[in-house]
């Protein structure tokens, strides 16, 4: 297991998007120092790349139940304002961008789902109601820098022919499905 990369808050701070976030590290009762402390372990870090690689996820969806599952995470979400909630969960994106890229991946510009939102309105809630996780609804894919480890199943599928390319391999050919093949007529 790689060594963790383990990010402070001025290193946090020196970067283009961290600095945007200063109000969230110096804000009293917001918990990003436990934030940070979470990240900061190798264990967790493998995760978010196994989460790309093997899951063809999000990298926060490799940690996230077990993030919004630390007690003082969980009160914040819970009792937290709205705009203090979705600054917290936007500087998490920044951090787990600084993490990934460290380990040798960028940004793809596209968002995986973490969780499905209630219906919007004055009394809808700030939770999802379905999904991976309880407080974030997606979060950033990358890719690692000089290749993937797999190919999608996407481009898989497309080198067989699309769906079902075997039973009309079969039909052309002559040859009988395996699931009849023991059938009498």
């Amino acid at each position: 297991m790689k060594p963790p990369e383990r990010i402070a808050r001025d290193q946090f701070l020196a970067d283009r998007h961290g600095k945007t976030f200063a109000d969230v590290l110096n804000e009293p009762g917001t918990p990003f120092d436990e934030v940070l402390s979470f990240f900061n372990h190798a264990e967790r870090q493998q995760r978010m790349e196994d989460a790309e690689i093997h899951h063809d996820r999000a990298p926060l969806a490799g940690v996230v139940r077990e993030l919004e599952s630390e007690p003082v995470l969980g009160r914040f979400f819970e009792t937290a304002d709205r705009r203090r909630s979705t600054r917290l969960r936007q500087a998490i994106g920044v951090l787990v961008r600084l993490i990934m890229e460290r380990r040798g991946w960028v940004t793809t510009g596209k968002k995986g789902s973490l969780g499905v939102r209630s219906a919007t309105g004055p009394l809808s809630q700030d939770h999802n109601t379905g999904g991976l996780a309880l407080w974030f609804i997606r979060a950033e894919r990358y890719h690692r820098v000089g290749g993937v480890h797999f190919r999608s199943t996407r481009e898989r599928c497309a080198d067989l022919g699309g769906v079902g390319h075997h039973r009309e391999r079969e039909r052309t050919e002559g040859g009988a499905p395996a699931a009849d093949a023991g059938r009498q007529p």
